[in-house]
């Protein structure tokens, strides 16, 4: 594991022609983690409507009535 520190360092020591690079790489890690929190989110409002069937039984709100 490598630690804040080190990796500024490393970024710091750089070449000024690789910056841009790794700019680059950093924008796709974050696009990448957020389509892959952006997929969750769907999956949850997909599945909303079926859920939804089971949480209005009665035994549901009697099992979360104290909550």
């Amino acid at each position: 594991m490598i630690d804040r520190d080190r990796l500024v360092k490393k970024i710091e020591d750089l070449p000024f022609y690789l910056l841009e690079e790794v700019a680059d790489y950093i924008d796709y890690v974050e696009s990448k983690q957020n389509k892959e929190v952006k997929k969750v989110e769907d999956i949850t409002l997909a599945s909303e409507k079926a859920l939804s069937k089971d949480w209005l039984k009665p035994e549901e709100e009697e099992a979360w009535k104290d909550l």
